[in-house]
């Protein structure tokens, strides 16, 4: 394992309130600009999350594929005030991402957690609403996903999904679970999101 270096230059990321502790710091790298990031900025607005976690939210400049996005998460990583690492990606259908496997394998080399939606974020954002466990394409998700809340762009209200969010993590664990009981491996786990498990650390749990 690497050693930890020192941050070169920059503010810090660790945020302190009088006398209290320092706040566990996990950086979250997007590489959507829109809908993850709204949803991440929702999350930040709770208050529990505000006051036990500080959350910095790292877009890829470019909107890079996933292993781009995993490379800048690793320039990161080792930084001593930064305790997580997660970087929230998709697979895509019909055609998916490039480099998806060598992404994953990076990712577990070097720490970074993964919050991977199969096939888009926007399965994620139907969770919320109700379960779905058919193969999907992207755009069928996406219509499906904007049909619900009636967006008519691609950025979301985290506020309206804020109050959803454990059903939602509940029924993408319920994926998860029939995935492995029937030995479907990534990147075939379609549906599936691992948005819960970022959910799980963020608040705590």
């Amino acid at each position: 394992m690497a050693p930890r270096g020192g941050r070169r230059g920059g503010r810090s990321l660790k945020r302190t309130t009088g006398k209290r502790p320092e706040l566990r710091t996990i950086v979250v790298f997007c590489e959507g600009v829109n809908s993850e990031p709204d949803y991440i900025r929702g999350l930040k607005k709770l208050p529990h999350v505000a006051a036990n976690t500080a959350l910095d939210l790292r877009i890829h400049p470019k909107q890079g594929v996933p292993l781009t996005l995993v490379k800048m998460a690793k320039e990161h990583k080792w930084d001593p005030e930064v305790d997580e690492c997660w970087c929230i990606f998709d697979v895509e259908w019909p055609r998916n991402h490039p480099h998806l496997p060598e992404a994953v394998e990076l990712a577990r080399a070097n720490g970074i957690n993964l919050a991977i939606s199969n096939p888009c974020f926007e399965l994620w954002l139907i969770l919320h609403y109700r379960n779905h466990s058919s193969f999907v394409d992207t755009d069928p998700a996406e219509r499906l996903s904007r049909s619900m809340d009636n967006r008519s762009g691609k950025s979301i209200d985290a506020d309206a999904y804020m109050p959803l969010r454990k059903e939602a993590a509940q029924r993408a664990q319920l994926l998860d679970a029939r995935h492995e009981q029937d030995g479907t491996r990534f990147p075939h786990n379609n549906p599936s999101s691992g948005m819960y498990k970022l959910l799980r650390e963020i608040e705590g749990e």
